[in-house]
């Protein structure tokens, strides 16, 4: 019998685990409002005519073992070959060892995890890269010698004179890479992604995003890569955007969290899809409940909880929590940008290539003359996900503003954009061409401009109610990955069992290189 309830708002990874947790550590029925008619958030896979798609793409990684741990048990891995297992068998840290042992054949067994063999690049001067930049010949060669030598010198100058105080994303770049590098491989990516000059972006997205990775970092993995290859190395001393494997689950990760809504809702928990929240019900500093909307009939209905778990919007939250909010927190929360994204799902009988296919996970679109910014090739991510293996299934994902020019283009009129764009880059054309959906997706990555640099305001305000976690991306407003959000809903959790009122271990989650993993063994 459940004594208590949470109300969790958004059924994607972090609200699922703070449900899956709350059910299966202690006494608390979670119910989960979930604004669209799917699970997983950014984090769900899309079927269309039996092609899947990942949106985003999401590699199954963690340098918290809590989470690897809390995935493997969800998901068994498939059985490794014995040539790959010396790279694999430390990935998992303390992970008890049985969880490399599985003799799982993924041919034959539906829910299971791949091991899946990463590669990105990127596309420059329609060039392929590889991503992170390594030291290979052919990079060199494809750079140019005066290229290299403006590369080499302009990094030895950031080094030699740093910028002192990063007051943008720029700073934090060439303070790592250097001027000509950050120019040639990140701004005019980067700028697809936020839609402003990186001067005019926080440097805390590339603190969050690639903290650890440098010109001085790919230079050390290289070396420890030629020395140790025969050995194997420990995957989780490896910088997130280094490692050489990662685990997927074989239809995507959509598959997992659609398993997990499955468990909420046959042991206790219940999950209202087309159900919205406008407005927070609060006495003091405690959450008494929330306002729901069922959009399928428009009415409004009150709940009662005793604990409130929000991924939604840090903008809408705030906006529905009364107008006796202070103005500097409600003037800074409507300040707060997002940037949205959408995907074209492109299907091929073969593309311009030389084998007809493209062997990576991700190709990042370093031109300025297109408009797509990054391109998944489905098939790598999993075979599984493409109905007709002989076919290639690709995702290419145009960053925008919900209302845009791009955002607003018909259907039809962005699948042909897309098949133009690939032609111009030349990847394929519109002979080969066989389907296509556009796939749209708004708040995808929380803006680190506008209001966030007054957001500690936000967080400090709202860390003053007892019984409200924020959660998630668009919770935190901070661009977590997968597994960030999960430990900071496991964090969460872990304070209502252990009657902690601090907040600052949620908010820590994702602030240093080990996700704070010795405290959660």
């Amino acid at each position: 019998m459940h004594k208590r309830t949470a109300i969790i708002i958004g059924a994607g990874p972090a609200g699922l685990t703070a449900a899956y947790e709350l059910l299966t550590r202690s006494d608390i029925k979670p119910i989960v409002f979930e604004t669209t008619d799917m699970v997983g958030g950014i984090a769900r896979t899309v079927n269309y005519n039996g092609n899947r798609i990942d949106l985003g793409g999401h590699r199954f990684f963690s340098k918290s073992s809590r989470v690897m741990e809390w995935w493997l048990s969800k998901f068994p891995l498939q059985h490794i070959e014995d040539s790959i297992k010396n790279r694999m068998n430390t990935i998992l840290g303390n992970t008890p060892a049985s969880y490399l042992e599985s003799d799982l054949n993924p041919h034959t067994h539906e829910r299971i995890m791949l091991v899946r063999k990463r590669l990105s690049r990127i596309l420059f001067q329609r060039k392929f890269f590889d991503y992170p930049i390594t030291l290979k010949f052919t990079t060199l060669r494809n750079l140019g010698f005066i290229r290299v030598m403006r590369i080499g010198a302009s990094f030895l100058l950031a080094k030699l004179f740093p910028i002192h105080s990063e007051a943008s994303l720029e700073d934090f770049f060439i303070n790592r890479f250097g001027r000509e590098l950050y120019k040639t491989f990140f701004k005019n990516y980067t700028e697809k992604v936020w839609g402003v000059p990186c001067t005019s972006i926080k440097p805390d997205w590339g603190a969050q995003r690639i903290k650890g990775l440098s010109v001085t970092k790919v230079i050390s993995q290289a070396i420890k890569a030629l020395v140790q290859k025969s050995t194997g190395y420990r995957q989780k001393e490896i910088e997130t955007s280094l490692v050489d494997y990662y685990f997927y689950p074989k239809y995507g990760p959509g598959q997992l969290w659609e398993e997990i809504a499955d468990f909420v809702q046959k042991n206790g928990g219940e999950i209202h899809f087309k159900h919205t929240v406008v407005g927070v019900n609060k006495k003091d500093t405690h959450i008494m409940g929330v306002s729901v909307r069922d959009e399928a009939t428009g009415n409004v209905h009150i709940i009662q909880s005793d604990f409130v778990f929000s991924t939604m919007p840090v903008r809408d939250l705030i906006s529905g929590m009364g107008s006796d909010i202070p103005a500097n927190v409600r003037q800074t929360a409507e300040q707060l940008q997002y940037r949205d994204f959408l995907t074209i799902g492109l299907l091929f009988s073969r593309l311009k290539t030389p084998n007809g296919t493209l062997p990576d996970n991700w190709i990042y679109i370093q031109e300025e003359d297109v408009k797509v910014g990054r391109i998944q090739v489905f098939n790598n991510w999993s075979p599984y996900l493409v109905r007709h293996p002989e076919n290639t299934w690709l995702g290419l994902e145009y960053f925008c503003q919900e209302g845009d020019d791009i955002w607003s283009m018909k259907d039809q009129n962005l699948i042909q954009l897309g098949i133009n764009e690939l032609t111009s880059l030349g990847i394929a054309d519109s002979d080969n061409y066989l389907d296509g959906v556009v796939l749209r997706m708004p708040k995808a990555y929380p803006g680190y401009f506008g209001g966030y640099e007054q957001f500690h305001l936000v967080k400090d305000y709202v860390d003053k109610y007892d019984n409200l976690f924020l959660l998630g991306r668009n919770g935190m407003h901070r661009y977590n990955n997968m597994d960030h959000s999960m430990l900071a809903a496991m964090t969460a959790v872990d304070n209502i069992l252990g009657n902690i009122t601090t907040k600052e271990n949620i908010w820590k989650v994702n602030t240093e290189s080990d996700y704070h993993e010795e405290k959660n063994k």
